[in-house]
């Protein structure tokens, strides 16, 4: 039994392959995210995203947050995981709106068809948001260095295979490594602009830019915040079950009592990727053409990541992601199916009233939970109005940030926990367990 939780995990041969392969595919990910896309000036790009900074370009700034620091690059890597969990949102909105999906989704062999429409359809989202940077690239001075032919068909080829090519990685994390492979991408991208925000805020202090109360009550804030992301990541409600004594051949099994738990945010921090997602598409679109067509420049404008229009589009989405991921992860529905078939029953509820006693309670959780969600992923915004923060900072120091860094982080433990435990080593929380959850 390791002394140390930490040395154990090298120790185990299955846990210490899955943490290395996991590892090297998350350097080959940093890597790609810092080559760029050939026929591109690198210096003319970093004089223009300069001067864009030195200007307070939110967009820019949100735009880059999603992509892990690989958009103002132009690398092959630019658009990030984005398209994929955008596609995803859509396919699952299609399973609803579409019986025939739902069935084909159901039957043997039918996921995997869901999985090849989702993505040809990743591709087509790849090909138009990639046709929106070559425009935007083509307004930068001196930044494209061959003919605009040529480099709209090379840029988005190459920029749609770097995003196929991240969902292979992510996908290949999930099955060989450890944690959830997409989420963990997200994750490496805000963990790797940590170091760079923190120098450019000390940076600040010197200069007298900053005052340092407002950044020392800004890092007390954030600190409170991770403590309550925590403790509402591992809340739950428990809905106790009792199942009646079955005869089976010829045996009786005993009466069992038990629970079903349903966590205070269900979703967890899903409904912010999906709702970031949807809203990084039509502004990508926006802000690469806007300057061609007009309505789609007052569209830019008016969908501005600091504006008053896009933090409450933004609330509304996460409210409603965060109830429909609830109802397609846990059905109520099902559930009720589920316990009637076993002989369960809810004490003080009456069988067949089960299905709206489960809703009764999802409800009152998840409205909750998502304006806690909605409020954290407005942070930086609140944060860069009261105190002046520049937005590179506040974006990695604060809301969506802190929700993906922390639930990815539990997640991930709570893996290497079990695998620890499976192989009699203490797991990394010796007291209780870490809960997993499904992202």
């Amino acid at each position: 039994m390791a002394a140390n939780p930490l040395v154990g995990i090298f120790r185990v041969k299955e846990l210490r392959e899955r943490v290395i392969f996991t590892m090297l595919m998350l350097v080959v990910f940093r890597l790609g995210a810092v080559l760029p896309i050939p026929g591109i000036n690198v210096n003319a790009l970093k004089a223009y995203f300069l001067s864009q900074q030195n200007t307070g370009n939110a967009i820019i700034d949100y735009l880059d947050f999603f992509a892990g620091g690989a958009f103002t690059n132009f690398s092959v890597f630019m658009l990030g995981i984005m398209p994929y969990i955008s596609m995803s949102i859509i396919m699952q909105l299609f399973l609803i709106i579409f019986p025939s999906l739902k069935k084909l989704s159901e039957e043997e062999g039918g996921r995997k068809k869901i999985q090849s429409y989702q993505r040809i359809g990743t591709v087509v989202i790849c090909l138009i948001q990639s046709y929106a940077v070559t425009v935007w690239a083509d307004r930068i001075p001196n930044a494209v260095t061959i003919s605009r032919l040529s480099y709209t068909f090379i840029a988005m080829v190459t920029v749609t295979t770097g995003t196929m090519f991240l969902m292979w990685i992510g996908e290949q994390i999930t099955k060989r490594g450890i944690g959830n492979g997409i989420s963990l991408l997200i994750f490496a991208g805000i963990v790797a602009r940590l170091p760079r925000a923190v120098w450019e805020l000390v940076t600040k202090v010197k200069n007298r830019e900053l005052n340092p109360v407002f950044v020392i009550v800004v890092f007390v804030m954030f600190a409170a915040v991770v403590a309550l992301v925590v403790f509402e990541q591992q809340g739950q409600r428990k809905i106790p079950v009792n199942y009646a004594k079955r005869v089976v051949g010829r045996k009786m099994y005993g009466a069992q009592n038990t629970y079903i738990p349903f966590k205070i945010n269900p979703s967890g921090v899903i409904p912010v990727i999906f709702a970031s997602s949807l809203l990084t598409f039509p502004l990508q679109i926006a802000s690469g053409i806007g300057a061609n067509v007009k309505w789609l420049a007052d569209f830019s404008r008016w969908l501005n990541p600091h504006g008053v229009a896009y933090n409450i589009l933004y609330t509304l989405l996460i409210i409603f992601f965060a109830y429909f991921y609830t109802q397609v992860s846990l059905n109520p529905i099902e559930i009720a199916k589920n316990i009637r078939e076993n002989g369960g029953s809810i004490p003080g509820i009456r069988t067949d009233k089960i299905e709206e006693y489960l809703m009764a309670i999802l409800n009152r959780i998840i409205l909750p939970g998502s304006l806690y969600l909605a409020l954290i992923a407005i942070l930086p915004t609140i944060v860069q109005t009261l105190f002046n923060f520049p937005a590179s900072i506040s974006y990695l120091m604060g809301g969506t940030s802190l929700l993906i860094l922390v639930g990815v982080d539990l997640d991930t433990m709570s893996q290497v926990d079990a695998l620890l435990k499976m192989h009699h080593h203490d797991g990394i929380a010796k007291k209780g367990h870490i809960r997993s959850r499904n992202l």
